[in-house]
């Protein structure tokens, strides 16, 4: 039996006297895709944030590959391997296209380096590192973009650059945090059509969107939040078909 790649217990997690999770348990395996949808403030976000621990969980456990994360030594170790795309990019204003792509990957090689006394010069990983991140620009169609700064593109650029990024640390799970709801109208068909493609190469994603026809199209799995609990799951042909549960069945009646 395959083990989950990522696996929740109970998590709960309340700021202040307000429950936003309230005792998340369910089981991600390598190349699912799960879509969560769910009203504004039903946890989406925030279950999201937990799984990386951006947001440190009030109560329940975590798992990714096995290991439990809220005790582990070696988190950012764990990081690594979690590509996580914004809403808003978060791309550095200051540094170039592919300073940004390369930042975090010649970091972890650097920490990577010391820590097994590698005999590899700086100078050799960077370039190294440029040169994947510029295949990675190429990919999207934006290696000319290398040398630009953020300010002067697009949302739909910034995004798939915010994309590639993530990729280029290698990473096991892809978490998308409503990565097109920044986006103008225009710009979203580019993004989700880069989400396709690695979908459909057999990344392990999670996403939380607002864009029903992605969840449709592409999920493996539906997760519908409310209330800060899963309160419908299921393939997307039955709950976006068949749905059973009414708070999903209202929901449903509003966005599709």
């Amino acid at each position: 039996m395959q083990e989950p790649l990522l696996k929740t217990v109970e998590l709960k997690k309340t700021f202040g006297d307000t429950c936003v999770l309230n005792g998340i348990s369910t089981e991600i395996y390598e190349g699912e895709k799960v879509v969560v949808i769910g009203p504004s403030g039903s946890g989406k976000s925030t279950f999201l944030r937990c799984l990386n621990l951006l947001e440190t969980p009030t109560d329940g456990a975590i798992y990714f590959g096995g290991e439990e994360l809220t005790h582990s030594t070696d988190l950012e170790e764990h990081r690594k391997k979690m590509g996580m795309v914004f809403q808003h990019f978060n791309l550095f204003p200051h540094l170039t296209v592919l300073k940004n792509v390369t930042l975090a990957a010649v970091e972890a090689r650097l920490q990577e380096r010391k820590k097994r006394k590698l005999k590899i010069s700086k100078k050799q990983i960077v370039a190294e590192e440029n040169e994947r991140a510029m295949k990675l620009l190429a990919r999207i169609g934006l290696e000319d973009k290398a040398d630009a700064y953020p300010s002067t593109l697009s949302g739909g650029q910034k995004q798939r650059i915010a994309i590639v990024r993530a990729l280029a640390m290698n990473p096991k799970v892809m978490l998308f945090d409503e990565p097109t709801s920044a986006l103008d109208p225009e710009m979203v068909g580019e993004v989700l059509s880069l989400m396709k493609e690695l979908a459909d190469e057999g990344m392990t994603m999670i996403v939380v969107t607002h864009e029903m026809r992605f969840a449709r199209e592409v999920a493996t799995r539906v997760l519908f939040m409310d209330g800060g609990k899963i309160a419908a799951e299921g393939p997307p042909e039955e709950i976006f078909g068949a749905p059973k549960d009414e708070r999903l069945k209202a929901f449903l009646s509003k966005v599709l």
